[in-house]
């Protein structure tokens, strides 16, 4: 229920603070996100300004697997703006210094993605071998321009990381397995030191996979190669051969991975709305399940495969 009460707390606090983003009138006012999320797009004294880009991500807990990235709570938290229908000015102003934020933080965590493989690839005593037989592509919300830097805990670990994760898939073909190995020592060590070092606190997610293992995650035939084929269909190059790379992408085009990810995004949009009416509509509490699906996703990232 949108009780006066809290209505009254979130115009008074907008009208002293003036336009805030979703997390800052939580933090202030203390209710259930949902309610507050309700008051904001409902009240016809509030207006709400949302920034950025919505993509599809496939989670095992939804039927079919396609959802929308943010989820409506991370789209609220993060990326929306909120204030007093007399400031919208400031709220258009709010709302394009967040989103030239975003872009800046997408752009520092991909030119660190970019410094630390190439860091890492010139240490390797087979440094040519890996640029001949090895694709680093890069993943994620910051291929998304999505990077956001909010501190939170790293599901695995606990440690508290500065926001999105880098996301890195290393393909390699006929690349021998000893080189391999001392390659993923060095960028084990390389995710140790970012996650530990309080100047970085960054979350390295990386995988390395043989071309044969590509082949038969593009089979498309199960959620795990569902998401690995998603990864690499969103993915961009930044290191080591690019012939690799574009072997890859033709791959994948014969398989029609974009075709088919793109008939799951047309899923998940159209359940995103439906969730967004829904949610609008129904003041009564929900329950767990309806909450968690509908509204708030634990993990806003895919594991990757």
């Amino acid at each position: 229920m949108q009780t006066p009460e809290v209505i009254d707390k979130i115009i008074n606090l907008l009208k002293k603070s003036g336009p805030l983003r979703g997390k800052e009138i939580i933090d202030n006012v203390g209710q259930d996100a949902l309610l507050i999320w309700r008051i904001c797009n409902i009240s016809p004294g509030i207006i709400v300004k949302i920034i950025g880009n919505k993509y599809l991500r496939l989670d095992k807990r939804v039927d079919g697997f396609a959802r929308l990235s943010p989820s409506i709570m991370r789209e609220f938290l993060t990326y929306t703006v909120a204030g007093l229908k007399t400031d919208y000015l400031q709220v258009n102003k709010k709302a394009e210094a967040l989103a030239d934020k975003i872009m800046i933080i997408s752009k520092d965590k991909l030119e660190l993605s970019k410094e630390l493989i190439s860091r890492i690839v010139n240490s390797q005593k087979y440094r040519r071998q890996i640029m001949e037989r090895a694709a680093f592509i890069l993943a994620g919300d910051i291929v998304y321009n999505m990077a956001h830097a909010e501190l939170r805990p790293e599901p695995s670990t606990g440690e508290i990381v500065r926001g999105s994760d880098l996301d890195i898939i290393i393909i390699t073909s006929g690349l021998d397995d000893g080189i391999i190995s001392k390659l993923d020592n060095s960028i084990y060590e390389e995710k140790y030191y970012l996650l530990k070092n309080p100047a970085y606190r960054e979350e390295i997610d990386y995988i390395i996979k043989d071309i044969q293992r590509v082949a038969e995650q593009l089979n498309f035939d199960t959620f795990e190669h569902m998401v690995a084929s998603k990864i690499l269909d969103e993915g961009i190059f930044v290191f080591g051969s690019i012939d690799l790379f574009n072997k890859l992408k033709d791959m994948m085009a014969k398989q029609k991975i974009t075709e088919k990810l793109k008939k799951l995004e047309e899923i998940a949009f159209a359940r995103r709305k439906d969730a967004w009416g829904y949610l609008l509509n129904n003041e009564g509490t929900l329950d767990q399940e309806e909450y968690k699906n509908l509204f708030y996703t634990k993990e806003e990232t895919e594991e990757i495969y």
